[in-house]
């Protein structure tokens, strides 16, 4: 498939049709993909601008401060909450750590668990110096599998303060919140921290247990 059968798909009245070709743009030259990518990311479907701000992630790349200003528009004014997730996932990926009071207003202006966890996740992501206190907000208040990723992001930051926030869910009943205890666990520092790995290192779960030892 050319750039021509691209764009047809892309410019056509059927969403459809624009959904399959934003998702062939990887078929086409990279600069070319973007271009025609663009537009897209503010289609009048939700459907196209969700899978345009996630093919963002990868093609992004390309003008990384296009995307940046691309995805920002999404994330603060997009009436989709989930494209505002795919995009707050983009910005994460491409690691626009100008974003970041973005993100965070979005954090802060939903109750939706799917967008806390997508911007906990791109926080991660970033490793951004500013994202403790935003991440220690999720760990305290969020479903079960915000409080997970926001333990790996935690554990992404390697601030040390992260500890004793971690340190509760080491008996934690979920093998999976007890896995990423263990992931971040190994990017942070002190007595503490080790002694919680060397019981996790015990773990009924094997992977868990393998993964707490690899870090003893």
């Amino acid at each position: 498939m050319n750039s021509d059968d691209v764009r047809a798909l892309i410019e056509s009245e059927d969403y459809g049709d624009r959904i399959i070709g934003i998702e062939r743009l990887g078929n086409i030259d990279p600069a070319a993909a973007f271009e025609l990518l663009k537009p897209v990311i503010t289609d009048e479907h939700p459907r196209v601008r969700y899978t345009a701000a996630s093919k963002m992630a990868t093609m992004g790349t390309v003008d990384r401060a296009s995307a940046l200003e691309l995805l920002r528009d999404r994330v603060r004014t997009d009436s989709e909450l989930d494209v505002r997730a795919a995009a707050a996932d983009a910005l994460g990926a491409l690691g626009l750590k100008e974003a970041f009071d973005d993100l965070q207003q979005l954090y802060n202006s939903t109750t939706d668990w799917i967008v806390r966890m997508s911007v906990v996740a791109a926080l991660g992501e970033m490793k951004h110096d500013r994202a403790f206190p935003v991440l220690e907000d999720a760990l305290e208040t969020g479903e079960d599998l915000v409080k997970i990723i926001a333990i790996g992001a935690l554990g992404e930051l390697g601030d040390d303060r992260a500890i004793d926030l971690i340190l509760p869910f080491v008996d934690s009943n979920d093998a999976q919140m007890r896995f990423r205890v263990a992931k971040a666990l190994g990017n942070l520092n002190g007595d503490a921290a080790r002694s919680a790995l060397e019981k996790l290192a015990a773990d009924p779960a094997e992977q868990v247990a393998r993964e707490a030892g690899s870090y003893l």
